[in-house]
Formats: structure tokens, C-alpha cells, sequence
């Protein structure tokens, strides 16, 4: 592992989860650049987003999106992300 998880984790919204007919707004896929060797290790850590404005949003890691080689997590927030935050940065500690 070149990283702690102590230290905190490295992801990027990808986008929000999505079924046929609707969009999980609260839930969103969160891609690790942090290199961890088990990516499942993740489940139940805490992720932090922040927007430009000073608004933090708060979540929990869920399970692992597919096998886990492609380091997709699925992460679920109480308060839902806006669109704008698709693409910024996010800690996992």
C-alpha cells in the first residue's frame, strides 16, 4: 500500500447512480486514485466533498462497484450532491 488510509484517500465524482427509469440522486460513483491493494477495505469509511462556496457534504462508502479492479465505489450522502460537484475532487478517511 504507497498510501495510509489514515492519511485519507483520493477519489473524483464520477457521477450519480443510475438504474433504468431513474437516477439515485443521494447516491453517487466515486473513482479511487489513491493505489490501495484491497479496494473493499474501503466499505463503511466516511467521504467528504466540498464545493467552491465552503458547502461540505458528508457520505459513507456502500459497496464496491463490480469486481473492484476498476476501483468504483459507491458512496451514499443524507444530503444530496448537486450536478455541479460531477467531477471534483473527494477525500475518503
Amino acid at each position: 500500500m504507497s498510501s495510509s488510509i489514515r492519511d485519507g484517500v483520493l477519489g473524483i465524482v464520477l457521477g450519480y447512480r443510475r438504474g433504468l427509469n431513474r437516477q439515485y440522486v443521494n447516491q453517487v460513483y466515486i473513482k479511487v486514485l489513491t493505489q490501495i491493494e484491497n479496494i473493499h477495505s474501503l466499505i463503511g469509511r466516511r467521504v467528504r466533498v466540498s464545493d467552491n462556496y465552503g458547502n461540505t457534504y458528508l457520505g459513507r462508502i456502500i459497496k464496491v462497484h463490480g469486481s473492484g479492479k476498476n476501483r468504483v465505489v459507491i458512496a451514499v450522502f443524507s444530503r444530496n450532491l448537486p450536478g455541479q460537484l460531477i467531477g471534483i475532487e473527494a477525500t475518503i478517511f
